[in-house]
């Protein structure tokens, strides 16, 4: 019998069999810095939960023989309305982004490539061409036009802006200890954790060469010119004075393609991206990675899209872990969503096909909730669908 079970079988059937293989696979440093989050862990864990506190009104007579799902996002035709939320560093596999594009071309959908990625935007836009470059308010205005110019003529169609990270720390459950980078010194310390996970360090092995993972950001320099490491980066971030809205209409203003603003909680927020002239906005906490106590983004997601819906493209990040939840953003208003956590456990768990295996389970997920409501189309769902819990919502900030 083979040691490793899951080379006979390596498909999973949930998001969480993904994240226990992640788990059992990755060193305890890189695994936890996966799971992330900040403070108590509040708002990592509404986001998930405020998923299960919605119910469904299902149909028992009147399935559709074929659903269809294809739908577009910011000018891009996708083939089911989830998208791959830009994540910096992906260093828990060899190929990491460029492995997340293939899957997503593989899947007809598009991907958000982080400004802090461990592989250049050229790398990418070759295996993928529905990628939008994300961007971190760091440096000069000069500095951050020079790094969408590069995004755009390596072929990035849209421009992500990310507005709500801070960057906090003191995790309860304890932070990862992540190496400046990975030198010999940082190896040794490393070692026994990396020892105990063989599989993890034979895929860093390749044509007899030992591949250490670089923890620099290249998009954030010319092409060509080495990146900084990722704590550099940081550094120039917490430098940088924070970007207003009249940064952001600046921004908007040079970037001729579609344009989203990601963080967005208030609806007074949401009315500022419509008049600066963003195309979409992301109902986004940062998957838990900001301040601790936001409400989950599924709960602010309802009044957002009746606030501003019909002016520009909505969309929801946040606890998206099976295709239903999918199912209940888009019936409370959102064109689409994007999935962060759940995509890179398929990545650690089983490289570019473990991102497919996520992709795969959250369209037949959403396939199944629209055979059961008995619709045809994405388009079709609506609040009508869901039990609504009194007090589910949350809303603040004056439309």
């Amino acid at each position: 019998m083979s040691a490793n079970p899951w080379a006979r079988n390596p498909w999973f059937e949930t998001v969480t069999e993904a994240q226990r293989r992640a788990k059992k696979r990755l060193p305890k440093s890189v695994y936890s810095s996966l799971v992330a989050g900040t403070q108590a862990g509040v708002t990592v864990d509404d986001n998930v939960r405020a998923f299960s506190e919605l119910g469904w009104a299902p149909h028992v007579v009147g399935a559709q023989a074929d659903r269809e799902m294809t739908t577009t996002v910011m000018g891009q035709e996708i083939s089911f309305p989830v998208m791959i939320s830009p994540t910096g560093v992906q260093a828990v596999d060899p190929d990491g982004e460029v492995a997340v594009a293939r899957a997503a071309a593989a899947r007809g959908t598009a991907m958000g490539l982080s400004s802090f990625a461990s592989h250049a935007v050229e790398e990418v836009t070759a295996v993928n061409d529905k990628v939008h470059f994300q961007i971190y308010w760091l440096g000069s205005r000069e500095e951050i036009l020079a790094r969408a110019e590069r995004a755009k003529a390596a072929g990035a169609k849209g421009l992500i802006v990310t507005t709500d990270w801070v960057f906090n720390v003191g995790r309860d459950w304890g932070s990862p200890e992540i190496p400046e980078k990975v030198d010999f010194k940082a190896l040794l310390r490393l070692g026994p954790e990396i020892a105990v996970k063989p599989r993890y360090a034979l895929d860093w092995v390749k044509g007899g060469k030992i591949n250490i993972p670089d923890l620099t950001a290249p998009n954030l320099t010319p092409q060509g010119v080495p990146g900084p490491t990722f704590f550099g980066a940081y550094g120039s971030w917490m430098s940088t004075p924070p970007p207003t809205w009249e940064d952001l209409k600046w921004l908007r203003e040079q970037w001729d393609g579609p344009f989203m603003v990601k963080g967005i909680t208030r609806l007074d927020d949401a009315k500022r991206a419509v008049d600066i002239g963003a195309t979409a906005l992301s109902v986004s906490n940062h998957g838990g990675n900001n301040l601790d106590g936001t409400p989950a983004t599924i709960r602010l997601l309802p009044d957002i899209a009746a606030a501003v819906g019909n002016d520009i493209e909505v969309l929801l990040d946040g606890g998206i872990r099976r295709g239903s939840d999918v199912a209940k953003a888009l019936a409370l208003g959102a064109r689409a969503v994007m999935i962060g956590r759940a995509y890179l456990w398929g990545l650690a768990a089983n490289g570019q096909a473990g991102v497919e295996n996520v992709l795969d389970l959250m369209r037949m997920g959403l396939d199944g909730v629209l055979m059961g409501l008995g619709h045809k189309s994405v388009h079709e769902l609506s609040a009508a669908d869901l039990v609504v819990p009194d007090g589910f919502t949350r809303s603040f900030g004056d439309a």
